[in-house]
């Protein structure tokens, strides 16, 4: 392999995408900009690492002057109880009614009528705020968290956007039916402000906001996002290697968003390590030594999910990548030793359900291409040259 390069990489995954980073979705822009201005609540929908967030935070961004706008962002990964989420909602609401904390303090005391939080300022006033309560006095006056949102797009006279990441963590919360029911019966009261909501776990989401039985069935509009198309990648990436002074063929960035079947962050991800390893102009030495260790950069990731599959399973993985059609035929489940028929669709249903596949156009594909690449190599002796 020829030697890493040192300089600052001009790809980014892993991280929000911004700026010049952030690759076209035009259109997914601009619906979910005129949803969101028009105070049309909103849920997107796609697997992981698709670029949910980068894309709301990117609207946010180009948006950020030119309109009344406010933009409050929540991020549940580490909410893992109702009352968490009462002080998570609460202190980020708080923290856009000013950027002065002599201001928000005054806010505080404004909005919150019928319960006192407790006041937490960190080493940077200006951004570190964070509000608690106790559990008794909160079980008394939820609603009154739950239309803050309302009243401070009231006070303020703007249009208050609320962006909640990782939503379909609420699934966890003790008693987390009724507390659907208690957020849906307040929020479809306002008028002031739009909710996007999203998250990684696409089958959670889905169950929430699909299900005619749960509380969110029909609360906004639902955006699933498509991938970027290969026509988009193959100018960002020579662009972006061009940036660097370097240089790569459209040929050989068809080839990286070919092998990452256009996956945003896998995209940038193979872009990056080809680029690492190009002096002047990246040719197929340059992809094979790239995509070999970015598939040793994620192996002790899918060693770990690899685990957590039964053998029959594992099978299964492997005629769905040689793209057998039907998984209940006898000769298929005789040649792959996968069971019989009802097991076959129980393992379909669990691997749907822990994200590993899809169903695309009524066929069934990995949801990973890299893992899938991966998976290739260690389970059925394909080797990186004759993949790429």
């Amino acid at each position: 392999m020829n030697k890493i390069n040192e300089e600052e990489s001009p790809f980014l995954f892993g991280k929000i995408a911004e700026k010049n980073l952030f690759v076209n979705r035009k259109n997914d822009i601009d619906h979910l900009w005129l949803n969101l201005n028009s105070g049309i609540n909103t849920v997107l929908l796609s697997p992981r690492r698709w670029g949910k967030s980068s894309l709301v935070e990117h609207v946010a961004w180009l948006k950020r002057e030119n309109t009344n706008a406010r933009w409050c962002f929540i991020d549940m990964f580490a909410v893992r109880n109702e009352a968490h989420f009462y002080e998570k909602l609460s202190s980020e609401l708080i923290k856009v009614t000013s950027n002065k904390w002599q201001n928000r303090l005054k806010n505080v005391k404004t909005f919150f009528k019928q319960i006192v939080p407790q006041i937490s300022l960190g080493l940077d006033p200006t951004s570190d705020i964070s509000l608690s309560f106790k559990w008794e006095e909160l079980e008394k006056h939820k609603e009154e968290i739950l239309n803050l949102p309302e009243k401070i797009a009231q006070k303020l006279n703007v249009k208050l956007i609320v962006c909640i990441d990782e939503f379909q963590n609420i699934h966890n919360f003790e008693n987390a039916e009724n507390f659907e029911k208690l957020l849906r019966s307040q929020w479809q009261l306002h008028r002031n402000v739009s909710y996007c909501l999203y998250g990684s776990k696409r089958n959670l989401m889905a169950d929430i906001f699909n299900k005619k039985n749960r509380a969110f069935y029909r609360f906004g509009d639902i955006m699933m996002l498509p991938k970027i198309t290969a026509e988009h990648w193959i100018p960002f990436i020579i662009e972006r290697f061009s940036t660097t002074g370097k240089s790569i063929s459209a040929e050989c960035a068809g080839e990286i968003a070919g092998l990452m079947k256009n996956h945003p962050y896998y995209v940038q991800q193979l872009s990056h390590y080809v680029w690492e390893y190009t002096k002047i102009e990246a040719d197929n030495t340059m992809l094979i030594s790239g995509l070999t260790r970015m598939l040793e950069v994620n192996t002790a990731l899918y060693q770990l999910e690899v685990e957590n599959l039964s053998n029959t399973q594992v099978e299964l993985l492997k005629a769905i990548i040689n793209k057998e059609e039907q998984f209940t035929s006898t000769k298929t489940m005789n040649t792959y030793r996968i069971g019989t028929s009802s097991n076959v669709l129980k393992n379909l249903k669990i691997l749907e359900r822990n994200d590993f596949i899809e169903k695309f156009n009524k066929k069934v594909e990995l949801l990973d291409p890299a893992f899938e690449l991966w998976f290739k190599r260690c389970f059925m002796n394909m080797r990186i040259e004759n993949i790429v």
